[in-house]
């Protein structure tokens, strides 16, 4: 099926969805979600997880005939556009837009049962020899080439992607593996 990405109202992804799925005919689409992702952030000196949109103000949606989806589509409240419309055609992600989100999204299940959003969960690192970083496990695993930048300080990588014919720049968490020493008997 093909990726469509529709650019909804801030903070009103949760009440697209729940739109698309209550007007839309489900034999016209596959599925409908938003991304979101774990992070873990410092509140009074302790670490928590807490759970964010990947991309906000945007909610993916596959499909093989946009044509006739479309104006369903118009007839939801919170919907903006529809991104890569033109006036004569739909534009869906592109092979390499599709390989990142596939890449993200590979290990991840709905959040709950019925629910369509999928998490991209922490990745696993570990500091080498000459303070090299390595991607031990997790969504960012085969994507080293797309990270620019790691802080340690607050536990997220910024990774660079090619989304609607540009480049964005999305954070995802990350963790650190713990070290295990060697004890010989």
């Amino acid at each position: 099926m093909n990726c469509y990405v529709l650019q909804v109202a801030p903070r009103e992804e949760e009440k697209t969805e729940a739109h698309i799925a209550r007007l839309l005919p489900p034999q016209l689409y596959g599925s409908c979600f938003h991304p979101t992702r774990v992070m873990r952030k410092k509140f009074h000196g302790k670490w928590v997880e807490v759970r964010e949109k990947l991309l906000p103000g945007y909610v993916f949606l596959t499909t093989e005939n946009m044509e006739n989806l479309y104006p369903y589509l118009n007839k939801i409240p919170f919907f903006t556009k529809l991104l890569g419309t033109d006036l004569e055609y739909f534009v869906r992600l592109s092979e390499m837009e599709e390989q990142w989100l596939d890449m993200l999204l590979r290990q991840c299940e709905p959040v709950s049962a019925g629910d369509e959003t999928r998490q991209v969960g922490l990745s696993q690192i570990d500091i080498c020899e000459g303070n090299e970083i390595r991607i031990v496990s997790g969504p960012l695993k085969g994507m080293e080439g797309m990270i620019r930048k790691i802080n340690l300080h607050k536990m997220i990588a910024e990774v660079e992607v090619p989304f609607m014919n540009g480049e964005t720049v999305i954070h995802l968490g990350v963790e650190m593996v713990e070290q295990k020493q060697n004890s010989e008997v």
